[in-house]
């Protein structure tokens, strides 16, 4: 498989968004132009640190017609595996960076005739660039906005003078809580829902529009989860014969990389399918959402499932 070319980019602005969240403003480094990309799409960033590199994904919030400059926000995660602090402590206006071109597993369908966008905290950002799309054509469209609180609510302002009525907040802090059930109850035939954000906040909006018979292909959603570690295993490759040992704290994704064993991804969150590997020997401890269940004793995904034994051999 090829692996795509990725494109130095220069960073030109660094500004808080919240406490925790900030937003920069990627330029390119050598080119003129950045690629186009689709509203709902993504970057992958690399953050190399010493003999390891971490490799995020994060939304673009631009307009999907910018080819002058990508925005991403990143949010510090309380138990980062190293790239949100990263970001966070050591990149500054003037660094350049290695991004992957655009990618998109999130897009807008282009048949629905209304669309309800639901986001949870940092969520929020894919749904940027959708709106600066939705805003110039005529499928009617909202905004569900849920936040832990008014501090923690990125980009609340800016929204709130763009959408006016199309924006509903959830401030917990308030006590305000957002129904999903109800919420897609009352949408017309045709409706699509988007949602992003915490699992719980997808599994509701999912199990919701199930309950209420909507048809799997009018729901959308995206999660750009972290791995969670586990304890440490060792895998095999068979084709390349190296021998990795997955610690209890990295990925087994990372840890291939970090061996120069060469594995495609995209999401890095178990559920794009680009990393989709053979699993020759061993059991593995499923954490994807993208594979089928007659395919779960042969395959794993790299970038979320781990050992569920010693050691594992893979097709790589």
């Amino acid at each position: 498989m090829k692996f795509p070319q990725t494109l130095s980019v220069r960073v030109a602005r660094v500004e808080a968004v919240t406490p925790v969240i900030k937003r920069f403003t990627l330029v390119p480094a050598a080119s003129e132009v950045l690629p186009g990309f689709s509203a709902g799409s993504h970057v992958l960033v690399h953050m190399p640190d010493g003999a390891r590199t971490y490799r995020n994904a994060y939304s673009l919030l631009s307009a999907p017609g910018e080819r002058g400059a990508y925005q991403i926000a990143v949010r510090r995660q309380e138990r980062s595996r190293g790239g949100s602090v990263y970001m966070h402590e050591r990149v500054s206006a003037g660094d350049v960076l290695q991004i992957n071109p655009p990618a998109n597993l999130f897009s807008l369908d282009r048949l629905a005739a209304r669309h309800v966008l639901v986001a949870g905290g940092i969520g929020i950002t894919p749904f940027m660039s959708y709106l600066k799309e939705l805003a110039g054509q005529s499928v009617p469209y909202e905004l569900h906005y849920a936040y832990r609180a008014r501090t923690h609510a990125a980009f609340r302002d800016e929204l709130a003078a763009q959408l006016g009525e199309r924006l509903h907040e959830y401030d917990a802090a308030a006590g305000e809580r957002l129904n999903p059930r109800a919420l897609l109850a009352a949408q017309p035939l045709g409706t699509h829902v988007y949602v992003c954000g915490p699992e719980s906040l997808i599994e509701a909006v999912a199990d919701g529009a199930r309950g209420l018979g909507w048809p799997e292909s009018h729901v959308h959603y995206e999660q750009f989860a972290a791995p969670q570690p586990g304890r440490p295993f060792r895998v095999s490759c068979a084709r390349s014969e190296r021998e990795v040992e997955v610690s209890g704290e990295m990925s087994l994704l990372d840890a291939l990389e970090a061996a120069g064993v060469e594995v495609p991804s995209m999401c890095r969150g178990g559920v794009c399918g680009q990393c989709e590997t053979d699993l020759l020997e061993g059991e593995a401890e499923r954490r994807d959402s993208y594979l089928p269940a007659a395919l779960r004793s042969r395959k794993i995904m790299p970038c979320v499932s781990r050992a569920n034994c010693e050691r594992l051999v893979l097709d790589l």
